[in-house]
Formats: structure tokens, sequence, C-alpha cells
């Protein structure tokens, strides 16, 4: 399936609206390879360019690939093959396009908010299916994706609408949410 994903750590908001990064958390790591893995992504990137944090995160992935978690819960370790830890999202065009034979990805944010470039779930998913394009969901941590990094996007995905007027989903529960409204059944 031409589909990959990212979680941006920088350039996100801060709850001011700032530019800001955040901290990796474990949860994110293993959460999200798992929906990845159950709904056929081909990439899960975890984007945060200090060494700190990129450190900490390929030690958990290697741990559940190689390590004691390797044999105490394999199928998370089948979850993180999917998983690469990577400085910002160019190095993603450059996988991408290695992947797929010079084509370079569609770049999809994620928003509580509405863009001018708004795609519907159903069209990304018509257009997924179609499997001639490449395309990279790009979800932000904090307060969100900044607005210099939005501007880049080629699509916006729709938000997703709950049962009221509260929209502050965790990132890991908007992956889930909108991995099976892209590629469920």
């Amino acid at each position: 399936m031409p589909l990959n994903i990212a979680l941006v750590h920088y350039p996100i908001r801060d709850k001011k609206g700032d530019i800001s990064a955040t901290s990796i958390t474990n949860f994110d790591i293993h959460d999200i390879a798992r929906s990845a893995r159950t709904y056929g992504v081909e990439r899960y990137y975890i984007q945060n360019p200090m060494p700190s944090q990129k450190k900490f995160a390929e030690r958990i992935i290697r741990h559940w690939r190689e390590g004691f978690g390797s044999e105490y819960n394999p199928s998370r370790g089948t979850a993180l093959e999917l998983a690469l830890v990577i400085d910002d999202l160019s190095e993603v065009v450059d996988d991408v396009m290695e992947r797929s034979g010079g084509k370079p990805p569609i770049f999809v944010g994620t928003s509580a908010k509405t863009y001018p470039n708004t795609v519907t779930f159903e069209n990304l998913r018509r257009r997924i299916q179609n499997g001639t394009e490449h395309f990279c969901l790009v979800f932000g941590t904090g307060w969100g994706l900044h607005p210099s990094l939005i501007m880049d996007f080629d699509l916006m995905l729709e938000p997703i609408k709950g049962a009221g007027g509260y929209n502050h989903l965790s990132v890991r529960s908007a992956a889930a949410i909108i991995l099976d409204r892209l590629i469920g059944r």
C-alpha cells in the first residue's frame, strides 16, 4: 500500500501557538506502530531533530526488535519493523523515492482545523486505493503542526469530528481513527 505516516516533534505549536519541540513518548512509538502495522502502512517515521530524543526512540525500537522484548512480545517487534527515526521530513522524500522507483510522496497534514487545501477522508481513501500515488500522512504532537510546516504540505486532511465541540485528541487516538477511516474495511 502506498501509504506512509510521520509523527512530527518539531516544528510544532505550543499552547500559545509559538514554535516548539516535544519529546518522543514510549506510548506514541508503540501504539502508532501497532496501528500502522494493522492497516498496512509501509513506513512509520518518527521525526525529532534532538540527538537525545532520537537515541531514546532508537533504544526502545531496538529493544523490541532485537533485545529481550523481541522474545517477550514478538508482535510488538513486528510492528516496530516499520519505525524509522529521522531528523526531518526531507528524509521521508528520499526514502519513499528510493522505495517507489523515484516517485516523491504527497504530504498530507493532519489538524483539528480546516485549510484551503483540505481533502476529505473519502477522496483521500479513493486516491490511496488507486495505488498510483505515494502518500505520507503527517501527525503533529503538542498543540499540532506549526503553520511553517503546514504551508509546505500538498494537502491537509479534513478534521476528525466528534460528538460535540471538544476536539483535542491524543495523537495516538487520531492516528488510529484516521487510519481506520482511510484503510479500514
